[in-house]
């Protein structure tokens, strides 16, 4: 079939892949402007962990089918993508070296370094440059290839992450050191100049580590999708979400996976958007790991001045300004440790749901389940289970760790059956940490097979894991509950309840609010409480709740009511997110920064050397000519066709006795289009000085 047959229109296809399932769309390119109405076939399938390509396919041939269309018709392929988010949320990701070029040891435990690198390699070595771009010291690269070895003997690494002190004023030390990894690992190497313009060096740092870690995630993701589509005979451009909402191409995304953190998330919001028309809105998203909520403010969603906070890391990206909770459908269901009172607790950690392992698995699940609820004792491991992830074993992994992938090779296995130590357990958490396994337990999925909200899994085998945990012992010596009905009410309740407690806070984030989760406050606890004495406090949110996710419809009726919202949760909320990936726009944008270090000096800040002027328009301009270009190519290098670019200028000034000087300007450059849809033309080629803008 020809492209150009009209009787075979051009189709658009978007694909998410998120925790639990993948979700594909397939929506008339001729129609895309007109909403819902162009959405002509969908489909949900699995996301199968261990081979990302059969989930991918099944949901696309599922789609396919239903759009009743061919691959010679679909003009464009888009993947949005809950892993990298999952994986920040989950503490989750590859092992990798850090190196931090003329920072001092305090420097390079702030904003969360210390925290996100954990056990893998770091070295600190002189070097770095000043705020004017003046070199401060030459790096130390002696050091850095003596240390080299010695991180690649701890254990193999994904890459590398490299951050050079004020090295968005001058990168020449951050890519020396990134030559040097290159040429003696091979691996790939992240620098933070090439992820922000932004002053901040650990902040930087933080970012360009999260994306070194990542990178292998995210290429095994793409690859399976550009596997998927070439076996299918599909020849159409494949783009990536991004965090902001923007797409750009699966090759840009491979060595930029940090940005495409919150890129479920930021699909889903303009799925909202095109779904709903609604130029307003609270926007959640729930999905099997994470409850995502935005702002949709004039149509459009809020981007998050201070970089996108996701996994309690906030990084330099520039994002939908979104809260990312470890709430979902396949949240682990635990007890409150503290005090009497028996609670029930969400999250933050994703089990995979007993009824969906027993749908896959039904004689190991159902025999464990059986032979445990024949014994009056229970363990803290009943109706727990180990699933072994496909992913490459690493080297250097220790004993316990290694003893556990090897009890696991035949597959699933009971936890009790494995975890006979103390040194097991610990050896389990690192295993989970870094996507080896994954536990299976009990969930609100589970809850809602056994209450008839849901019913794709094995019902029986979620009412057997019920029982086992309702029979529990709280705090006070008592059962957990009398029967499973009434223990999975309490769980979806508080997945509910939870549900609008984060809607709150984001919602008093928005208007202002500074104190951590005012949602927990007396006055907010007792209005969801419905407290009716003397006094009736109440609340109402001031815009539309729109619900998104495959459960969505479940609960955020219920969700709004208890906020006193408008339920907002459109028809095609389950698939919101495949939606977005592949209704939206290009947007790159490039900065320069101006400084000014002296009097009549203004500093030209860019990737290969400052340039001085004796006046800022002149800086500006030259800044603005080159910016232009460098955003137009990498636009064209992310896949738009037709490209617009925006030009402004934010100028930093200050009063000094009377006369007004100017302190820093900032000048961006935004290139915007639609993706390609054919072959891309000839691009442009990028002018001297500025290839790494």
């Amino acid at each position: 079939m020809d492209r150009s047959d009209a009787a075979a229109p051009l189709v658009l296809l978007g694909v998410d892949t998120g925790g639990t399932y993948t979700d594909a769309v397939v929506l008339d390119e001729a129609r895309a402007g007109d909403g819902p109405a162009a959405l002509i076939g969908k489909a949900k399938h699995l996301t199968t962990r261990d081979d990302l390509a059969r989930g991918i396919g099944g949901a696309i041939d599922a789609a396919m089918a239903a759009a009743r269309v061919h691959a010679e018709q679909i003009a464009l392929v888009s993947l949005s993508t809950t892993l990298a988010t999952n994986a920040l949320v989950e503490g989750n990701g590859g092992r990798v070296g850090l190196v931090m070029i003329g920072f001092d040891p305090a420097d390079a435990a702030r904003a969360g370094l210390a925290e996100a690198l954990g056990q893998d390699p770091q070295i600190l070595i002189s070097g770095g440059h000043g705020p004017m771009g003046d070199e401060q010291a030459p790096p130390d690269l002696a050091a850095l290839e003596a240390w080299l070895p010695a991180a690649e003997a701890e254990g193999e690494a994904e890459g590398y992450a490299v951050c050079g002190y004020f090295a968005v004023r001058d990168p020449a030390h951050e890519i020396a050191a990134r030559d040097l990894i290159r040429a003696k690992t091979g691996r790939p190497v992240t620098c933070s100049h090439e992820l922000s313009a932004r002053i901040g060096g650990p902040k930087r740092g933080l970012t360009a580590l999260l994306n070194a870690r990542l990178i292998g995630m995210i290429d095994r993701l793409i690859g399976s999708g550009e596997r998927i589509l070439a076996e299918r005979g599909i020849e159409a451009p494949l783009m990536v979400v991004r965090g902001d909402g923007a797409l750009v191409s699966a090759d840009f995304a491979r060595v930029r996976p940090i940005e495409t953190i919150l890129s479920g998330p930021a699909a889903s919001i303009v799925g909202a958007a095109w779904l709903t028309g609604l130029e307003d809105a609270v926007v959640s998203d729930i999905g099997g790991t994470t409850t995502d909520i935005a702002i949709l403010t004039g149509g459009r969603p809020r981007l998050d001045p201070q970089g996108a906070r996701v996994g309690g890391w906030r990084t330099t990206v520039e994002a939908v300004g979104m809260t990312t909770h470890g709430l979902g459908g396949d949240s682990e269901v635990h007890l409150n440790p503290v005090g009497l009172e028996t609670r029930i607790l969400l999250g933050p950690r994703r089990m995979v749901p007993v009824a969906l392992l027993a749908a896959e698995h039904p004689a190991l699940v159902h025999e464990t389940l059986d032979t445990q609820l024949a014994t009056e004792l229970n363990t803290d491991l009943d109706g727990r289970f180990l699933v072994p992830q496909s992913l490459p074993r690493p080297a250097g992994l220790a004993a316990h760790e290694s003893q556990i992938l090897d009890a696991l090779a035949v597959g699933p296995r009971p936890a009790g059956a494995v975890l006979r130590t103390r040194l097991l357990r610990t050896a389990l958490r690192k295993l989970v940490a870094r996507g080896l396994v994954m536990v299976s337990g009990l969930t609100p999925s589970d809850a809602a097979h056994v209450l008839g909200i849901h019913a794709a899994w094995d019902r029986a085998a979620a009412e057997k894991v019920a029982r086992l945990f309702a029979r529990q012992r709280g705090n006070d010596g008592k059962r957990v509950a009398e029967d499973t009905q009434a223990l999975c009410r309490r769980i979806i309740y508080a997945l509910t309840r939870r549900s609008a407690e984060v809607v709150l806070d984001a919602a008093f984030a928005e208007d202002g609010f500074e104190q951590a989760e005012p949602s927990r406050s007396f006055l907010a606890q007792s209005a969801l409480d419905r407290h009716a004495g003397l006094v009736r406090p109440s609340l109402t949110l001031g815009a539309p709740l729109v619900g998104l996710g495959a459960s969505a419809p479940a609960y955020y009726p219920a969700v709004a009511e208890m906020v006193g919202g408008e339920d907002a949760v459109p028809e095609h909320a389950d698939v919101a997110n495949a939606i977005g990936a592949v209704v939206g726009q290009v947007r790159i944008a490039r900065s320069a920064t101006i400084s000014c270090p002296a009097e009549g000096r203004f500093r030209l800040h860019l990737p290969d050397g400052a340039e001085d002027f004796t006046n800022l328009e002149t800086a500006r301009g030259r800044a603005e000519a080159a910016l232009e270009a460098a955003a137009r190519m990498a636009a064209a290098e992310a896949g738009a066709g037709a490209v617009h670019v925006t030009l402004e200028a934010d100028v930093s000034e200050a009063t000094i006795e009377g006369k007004t000087m100017v302190i820093e300007a900032i000048v961006t450059a935004t290139a915007t289009g639609r993706p390609r849809l054919a072959e891309p033309e000839d691009e442009p080629s990028l002018p001297s000085g500025f290839a790494g803008l």
